[in-house]
């Protein structure tokens, strides 16, 4: 089957995880990226887990699968050229470096504009390439704080509490990858190029979604509240024999079913629980109670069985093993094979996004540092070790 991106030639000169999360979707669904590192490497290829045997990062082998890689040092005006070439006949031009950096670098939108006026040129840092804080260096976490969304992940009268995996990272390159598809459609229109300008915090912000109107309307500045949903009720996470499990209760017919399998069909009628507005403001402690006790006579596949036959929305809290394992990622085919060179079998995440006519697939592992320069660059072996020599690849 044909891919989705075939012919797309995207240069790609991000690194860590929010910008090369962006170029590995597009290379998954056909796109020919071009991962270009610094002569000492992406900064991710030190992030564990390392493989024994050839030290190569777990990290960077997911992030980076399906890639060409060249190294390249921008500083010196060779690099520069051997750049510039590449970008006379791309499509996309990828970075994630802080504000200000590509200016210094001569690699800016207005420069690779001048070189390709179509080209798409995407950037996705910290802050984006305009406020107060747009020079800022930015991790996940400090998106995350700087986003609001820290502050309200933790339970009551606790510190703030990250999201458990890179989420800022991800939404930012996950609305990169938008923005370049949305920039491609326009330019298949009128012929025009575009900046595409993603920031982190931006993208935490934008998921903060109903504790924004919460403020802006109902005047509360929402806290931490542990796993209880502020809008919903009941909606929580519940101990059982053998760990947890999630229960969302989103409308009364489905409290009415949630209270007659538990046992507990006269709470339909209480006037406390008449509504989603009071169950949510009379969840604690009663109601959330019954819940709590009556989870804890069974295990989680049983509740999942019970919650499943009544069809109420329920799920148990899996490890990441339990998840892998599990029939529904296993069918979905959200765990591929990877060969890797050095670093052999790899097994992690799959595509996504599932098409019929196109579907995206894991083929190719990550890059060994500068394994393509001579293919990319169009170098001879002679050529190739003059420019090492020169500190220039």
């Amino acid at each position: 089957m044909s891919k989705v991106f075939e012919g797309l030639k995207v240069i790609d000169l991000t690194s860590a995880l929010n910008g090369p999360f962006c170029t590995m979707m597009l290379a998954d669904y056909g796109a020919e990226v071009i991962k270009i590192e610094p002569v000492s490497g992406d900064q991710c290829r030190t992030w564990g887990p390392l493989d024994e045997k050839s030290g190569e990062s777990g990290f960077f082998c997911y992030v980076n699968r399906n890639k060409k890689g060249t190294t390249l040092n921008l500083k010196s005006e060779k690099g520069r050229e051997l750049l510039y070439d590449l970008v006379k006949d791309a499509d996309v031009f990828v970075e994630n470096y802080k504000g200000g950096v590509t200016n210094k670098l001569q690699i800016d939108y207005e420069t690779i504009k001048k070189i390709n006026p179509n080209i798409i040129y995407a950037s996705s840092s910290g802050f984006g390439s305009t406020g107060p804080n747009h020079t800022r260096p930015c991790y996940d976490i400090v998106a995350q704080a700087m986003g609001g969304m820290l502050n309200l992940t933790g339970d009551k009268d606790r510190p703030p509490v990250k999201v458990g995996t890179a989420v800022a990272d991800h939404l930012g390159g996950t609305y990169l990858t938008i923005g370049v598809l949305m920039a491609l459609y326009h330019r298949e229109r009128t012929g025009e190029g575009q900046f595409v300008d993603v920031a982190m915090v931006d993208a935490i912000f934008s998921f903060l979604e109903n504790q924004i109107p919460n403020y802006t309307m109902g005047g509360v500045d929402p806290e931490r509240n542990g796993n209880i949903d502020a809008s919903i009720a009941p909606f929580d996470v519940y101990e059982c024999k053998d760990g947890y499990v999630t229960m969302g209760v989103g409308n009364d017919r489905l409290f009415k079913k949630m209270m007659e399998a538990l046992g507990r069909p006269e709470l339909f009628d209480d006037p406390r629980y008449a509504t989603n507005d009071l169950r949510g403001i009379n969840y604690e402690p009663e109601l959330k109670e019954v819940m709590g006790n009556w989870c804890k006579q069974y295990t989680k596949s049983e509740i999942d069985e019970i919650m499943k036959e009544n069809g109420i929305p329920c799920g148990p809290v899996m490890t990441v093993k339990e998840a892998i394992e599990s029939p529904q990622i296993q069918e979905r085919e959200m765990m591929v094979h990877c060969q890797h060179p050095t670093a052999g079998d790899l097994y992690f995440q799959g595509c996504v996004v599932k098409m019929s006519e196109t579907p995206g697939k894991v083929e190719v592992a990550s890059p060994l540092l500068g394994q393509h320069n001579r293919e990319v660059f169009g170098l001879s072996e002679e050529e190739e070790k003059q420019l090492k020599e020169e500190g220039v690849i």
